[in-house]
């Protein structure tokens, strides 16, 4: 297994944790972040097999999420700003903010390992921009069926991901 297998497998692993944790914490989300990990296990399962799907899966879901939560919601900034007040006063006041964070840079390692790992693949063919659309709509459609279905609330991510703009 290489760098870029490391990587991906390392922040996929660290996302599911991310994930499992949250619904710990908030047992309403438990079924969305179930399945929501489902598209992490199946770019691990893919990827490691070096399977142009996997890769695509892996930069569709990891890149959405970060997508989101930088230019949609403000769940990251919030993480961010927890780090200081954690490192200041030593008490760790919104644990379920600060978890954004790990969460954010494990799916940008994700998405270095997907991108990695597709670059070695010696054959590539023209059809791959056309195939990784493909897997990015899918993969948002499985994201936002996921969203429908458990939390419909959270629809809302949608439309302001259409019309970013920075959360702060």
């Amino acid at each position: 297994m290489g760098a870029a297998e490391w990587l991906m497998v390392l922040g996929a692993s660290i996302f599911i944790l991310v994930l499992a944790v949250s619904a710990y914490w908030e047992a309403d989300i438990r079924w969305l972040h179930f399945f929501q990990a489902w598209m992490y296990a199946a770019t691990l399962a893919l990827g490691l097999r070096r399977n142009r799907w996997g890769y695509f899966i892996g930069m569709s879901a990891a890149g959405l999420w970060d997508y989101a939560n930088i230019f949609a919601t403000s769940f990251f900034w919030n993480g961010l700003q927890q780090v200081p007040l954690w490192i200041h006063t030593g008490q760790l006041a919104r644990p379920d903010l600060l978890i954004a964070v790990p969460a954010w840079f494990s799916n940008l390692l994700v998405i270095i390992g997907c991108a990695w790992g597709y670059s070695r693949l010696e054959e590539k063919r023209a059809s791959d921009a056309a195939e990784f659309l493909v897997c990015f709509a899918l993969t948002t459609g499985f994201f936002a069926a996921d969203m429908a279905i458990f939390q419909p609330r959270y629809l809302g991510l949608f439309p302001r991901m259409l019309h970013p703009h920075l959360p702060f």
